[in-house]
């Protein structure tokens, strides 16, 4: 079996794949509980297998909700809500970028200078994101417009921005932040994933950081329900055997 074949193999039973060298994973999502809908079974297996996890977060999730909260408290709640789900799957470190409201994220300079910022300074081996492409089956979920914008900035700032030393120059005259080349971004809600991780064994933990957003979730025994069949199906999608739950995602390298 070919190099090529085994990865595609690898790919289908599950198994991570290009693991051995990952040691840093930086995570930048639009909002609270993106992460945790998406990816953090997959999260959960990473921390376990020792690998550290950060999250930037672009936005505090200012215009969610669905009770009377007053708008005022709502970022201060979700940003602690965040900071819980994290925990549960082993990630300790949860930034949170400044001057980005919830539902009118762009992609500007400016914000691929301050994700740029984030990952010259954590150097991660693997960045998880958006999917910057809409899913054309779906109006809601993974197709909101600040995670597209945030998809896309976080690619550029991956590639050209991070790698190149003339690039913000700012960062490393000011704040001594070098270039750093990132191998690999891995894109959650795609509508086209060509890797499926088998999170079977971190799925309760997943559900758990999902609790924490109790603040955007009005029936969550509903949505636990919900995301077992999703997240069954793409299982299934994988060839995984009956009974499996999967999250998936795009590669770029």
């Amino acid at each position: 079996m070919s190099e090529q074949d085994d990865r595609a193999e690898s790919e289908r039973d599950g198994r991570p794949t290009g693991d051995d060298g990952v040691r840093r994973v930086l995570a930048v999502f639009a909002h609270p509980d993106d992460i945790d809908f998406g990816a953090a079974g997959t999260v959960a297996a990473w921390t376990d297998a020792g690998i550290e996890v950060a999250y930037v977060l672009v936005t505090r999730g200012d215009a969610g909700g669905f009770d009377d909260t007053p708008r005022a408290e709502m970022p201060k709640i979700r940003e602690a809500e965040q900071k819980a789900a994290a925990a549960a799957v082993g990630v300790h470190e949860v930034h949170f970028l400044d001057g980005y409201p919830d539902g009118a994220v762009y992609v500007t300079h400016q914000l691929r200078r301050d994700i740029t910022r984030q990952i010259r300074r954590f150097r991660p081996d693997r960045v998880l994101t958006n999917s910057p492409v809409r899913s054309w089956s779906m109006l809601g979920g993974p197709s909101h417009p600040d995670h597209q914008a945030v998809g896309q900035a976080t690619t550029y700032a991956v590639y050209p921005d991070a790698r190149n030393p003339f690039a913000h120059p700012e960062l490393l005259a000011e704040e001594g932040l070098a270039a750093w080349t990132v191998p690999e971004v891995w894109y959650s809600g795609v509508p086209e994933p060509d890797h499926f991780v088998d999170i079977t064994d971190t799925f309760d933990r997943k559900i758990a950081a999902l609790r924490s957003h109790a603040s955007q979730l009005p029936d969550p025994d509903a949505i636990v329900g919900g995301l077992r069949e999703r997240f069954g199906a793409q299982a299934e999608r994988a060839g995984m055997p009956p009974g499996r739950i999967a999250e998936a995602f795009r590669i770029a390298k």
